[in-house]
């Protein structure tokens, strides 16, 4: 069955830095898009970044252009998200998803705090 499991959360400092990983199983990871999306207390969930299967195409909402990167290593089976520059409203649950399907990790926790 489809796995997704989220890890490198935690807390950091204003300014700081996080690299999530999501390590997927149950089908053929390097075949389909991935992305990650993040949910605030109070707020709906949001599309942080998206990877095509291949890798070779990204996009991300304004919010995090510049400071958010997604990759994916697809002889791991893992997607990534690279957090720089994170500001306290960055602040939540950060969840790992397949595209196109209702498959979801986890999530884990990132608080931006000093």
């Amino acid at each position: 069955q489809v796995q997704l499991v989220e890890s490198g959360g935690g807390l950091v400092q204003p300014g700081g830095s996080l690299t999530l990983s999501c390590a997927a199983s149950g089908f053929t990871f390097s075949t389909y898009p991935m992305s990650w999306y993040r949910q605030a207390p109070g707020k709906e969930r949001e599309l942080v970044a998206q990877i095509s299967g291949p890798g070779g195409n990204t996009n991300y909402p304004d919010s995090v252009k510049g400071r958010f990167t997604i990759s994916r290593d697809n002889a791991k089976n893992t997607v990534y998200l690279q957090m720089n520059s994170l500001k306290p409203d960055d602040t939540a649950v950060y969840y790992c998803k397949r595209p196109y399907s209702d498959y979801w990790g986890q999530g884990t926790q990132v608080t931006v705090s000093s």
